[in-house]
């Protein structure tokens, strides 16, 4: 790095007013000169970032359409920045994990969701253990340590500055009760207690109230992880069924063409907004992110009045903190269309 960056300020100053300027004007920032652009591949802009409170929350998300290639949406700028393609061997790559840890985005296990066009066969790959992250700051793919358990439809959660894995299956019949945890800075797996039950059903994971909940679709038992990490607790929460989302340390459920607010026990859910635009939307995904609740792309699949399948590239957002909560459009992807195989939050 230069001995200058700013004329006239200490470098210290410098970098504070560098780490201010939003990531989507970073590769802009990179083109002033040799020193701004090795500024904004340090770890350090990341660290100034986190300190003066300038970080940001990007909404990360793997279509359908093209193959393995994610966007990350601003929702200060309601922009979309498209990533290089995801560099995975296994094509239209679906069933995974996806968090976000110290900056990076990772992208684990699951398998192949292609089908042969000419005919009809599917890739072989129906779990994997591979592990990708993405550097948004030098705009890079690595190949990280595999996962000690190939899985697909497994649950995947950060936490802790680590991410724990949970569940899933290794093939289209046989579902696994093991869960491993993953350490970035060592980039190795531990094995942790295997979860209690296994269930023949696709399961998901959500931090709440700082602890990893496991949830089978279908299914009221909750499993916990408790006493950082050491045993699986079982708990009946009877939870609506539904796609979910985390706000403000809340979740709401997409149920029934509404979006709820699950309440926790003898207290009732208490109906947020209608959702029945949304009722012949499919394979969409739905994560919040600040205050609101976005839901992304999927298709509309085939009805009386439409005979295909249209992939969808929509942005619709609805802010569940306000007095009237009403769905507004947010900027539609650029590059990606179509159901959503992954989507996470990437904070940098």
């Amino acid at each position: 790095m230069a001995s200058t960056l700013l004329d006239g300020l200490p470098n210290e100053v410098a970098l504070q007013c560098l780490a201010r300027v939003p990531f989507l004007f970073h590769p802009m920032l990179q083109l002033v000169c040799r020193s701004w652009r090795a500024s904004v591949h340090s770890g350090e802009l990341l660290k100034i970032r986190n300190q003066i409170g300038a970080t940001e929350e990007l909404l990360c998300v793997l279509a359908f359409e093209p193959e393995n290639m994610w966007q990350l949406y601003d929702p200060l700028q309601d922009k979309w920045i498209t990533l290089p393609v995801m560099p995975s061997q296994i094509r239209n790559i679906a069933r995974f994990g996806v968090a976000s840890v110290s900056g990076k985005l990772y992208v684990i296990g699951g398998g192949s969701d292609r089908v042969d066009p000419l005919t009809g066969d599917h890739d072989t790959i129906f779990a994997s253990n591979e592990v990708w992250s993405y550097d948004p700051l030098h705009r890079v793919w690595s190949q990280r340590a595999p996962m000690l358990v190939a899985r697909a439809m497994f649950a995947c959660c950060a936490l802790d500055g680590k991410i724990i894995v949970a569940g899933g299956f290794t093939n289209c019949r046989k579902s696994i009760s093991k869960a491993e945890i993953y350490d970035p800075e060592a980039d190795m797996w531990v094995p942790l207690p295997d979860l209690r039950q296994a269930h023949s059903s696709a399961c998901s994971g959500l931090v709440i109230k700082g602890k990893m909940h496991v949830l089978h679709k279908g299914l009221s038992t909750v499993q916990i992880l408790e006493d950082g990490g050491s045993h699986w607790a079982v708990e009946d929460f009877s939870w609506l069924q539904g796609p979910m989302a985390m706000v403000g340390g809340e979740l709401y459920v997409l149920s029934n063409s509404c979006i709820m607010k699950q309440r926790g026990e003898n207290f009732p859910d208490k109906m947020v907004s209608c959702a029945s635009e949304f009722q012949s939307r499919i394979g969409f995904g739905m994560i919040g992110l600040g205050d609101s609740i976005y839901l992304v792309g999927g298709v509309i699949g085939p009805g009386p009045r439409n005979q295909c399948i249209k992939p969808l590239s929509d942005v619709d957002i609805l802010n569940v903190t306000s007095d009237r909560p009403t769905w507004r459009p947010g900027s539609p992807m650029t590059h990606c269309r179509g159901s959503i195989c992954g989507c996470a939050l990437l904070r940098i």
